[in-house]
C-alpha cells in the first residue's frame, strides 16, 4: 500500500513542496512545530531510515543540507534541527525544523496552525532561497 508521503511525491495529495530531484523529495509540514518546519523523504518507499542503502541515506542528508542552509537564511535562526521522528507514516523521513532553543524542537507541544496562504508564502521564501543558492541550477 502506498503511504501519504508516496502520494504527495506524486502529485496524488497536495503540498507545500520546497525542493526536488530525481531521488528525493521535500514539503513543508502541515503541522509544523516552527515555521519553515520541512520533511525530506527519499521517493524510494522505504520504511526504516537506516535501512537506506548508504548512498540513498548520504544523498538524502546532502540533499537536506541545501534545503537547511536555505531555512538558516530565510528564518535567521541558530540552527536548522535534524530529527528522525514519526512513526505514523511508515516512509523513511527527516524533519527540518528551524530553532533558535532547545525547547522548539518539542514534537509533544501544540503545533502551529497555520493557513494555506501562510504555508504557500512560507514554501516560497525557502524555494525562493534554495533556488538562489544554486544559481538557477537544481541542487
Amino acid at each position: 500500500m502506498s503511504t501519504v508521503f508516496s502520494k504527495i511525491i506524486r502529485g496524488e495529495i497536495p503540498c507545500h513542496k520546497i525542493a526536488e530531484s530525481d531521488r528525493y523529495f521535500a514539503f513543508l509540514d502541515i503541522s509544523p512545530v516552527t515555521v519553515g518546519h520541512v520533511l525530506v523523504v527519499p521517493k524510494e518507499e522505504i520504511d526504516y531510515i537506516f535501512d537506506l542503502e548508504d548512498d540513498l541515506l548520504s544523498g538524502m542528508m546532502l540533499f537536506a543540507k541545501r534545503i537547511a542552509v536555505a531555512q538558516k537564511n530565510v528564518f535567521d535562526c541558530k540552527r536548522v534541527a535534524v530529527a528522525v521522528m514519526g512513526m505514523e507514516v511508515p516512509h523513511a523521513h527527516i524533519h527540518l525544523v528551524p530553532m533558535n532553543k532547545e525547547g522548539d524542537l518539542n514534537f509533544a507541544k501544540e503545533k502551529l496552525n497555520c493557513t494555506q496562504e501562510e504555508l504557500a508564502a512560507i514554501a516560497e521564501r525557502i524555494r525562493g532561497e534554495h533556488d538562489r543558492l544554486a544559481g538557477g541550477k537544481s541542487l
